[in-house]
């Protein structure tokens, strides 16, 4: 469904998700939240949905990026990886979305990697976690964010933000009724 997907899309569909299949932890914190589909038209594709799903998504990290923002946090680069980071679509939406660059590793083992890592501190093979990280990890690629995308995607989260806060009263309702 995603080779559907074309470029020229990207932060320009009608259809908003909302992600929350098991309610809301971070940055809401509300276990009534609920997913849903929003603005589907009669021309309405499931390259448009799946899309929505990539992007709503992607929207929901902004969110908790945005409170580390708050406090201060620059956010400027990360790294991605699992199944999603093997997507080209995926880099792509999340990189423009949260406007940083993403760095792709050689290694896809994310966790386990990761307690290796940690593992190799505790050991005292290296002096802390920078250093272990600095020493095992390798980045394969980097996707870097487009201006002109960054800018559609903008315009879409500050809809897409709206979103929850208008529909968490019909959410109590909704958790009311079972």
């Amino acid at each position: 469904m995603q080779a559907e997907i074309k470029d020229e899309k990207l932060g320009h569909n009608s259809v908003y998700f909302l992600p929350y299949l098991m309610g809301e932890r971070s940055p809401h914190n509300d276990s009534l939240a609920r997913s849903c589909f929003i603005g589907m038209e009669m021309d309405t594709a499931q390259s448009d949905m799946t899309q929505a799903m990539m992007e709503g998504v992607a929207f929901a990290i902004r969110d908790c990026v945005e409170v580390a923002r708050s406090q201060g946090i620059q956010v400027t680069a990360s790294t991605i990886c699992g199944g999603g980071a093997k997507s080209p679509l995926w880099r792509k939406i999340m990189t423009n979305v949260l406007n940083i660059n993403l760095m792709i590793p050689q290694t896809e083992q994310g966790p386990g990697y990761g307690a290796v890592m940690m593992a190799s501190v505790a050991c005292g093979t290296y002096r802390d976690e920078q250093e272990a990280a600095n020493k095992m990890v390798r980045i394969k690629e980097t996707e870097y964010p487009e201006p002109e995308l960054v800018k559609a995607y903008e315009a879409r989260y500050q809809i897409w933000h709206e979103l929850y806060p208008a529909l968490k009263p019909m959410f109590k309702k909704m958790g009311e009724l079972q």
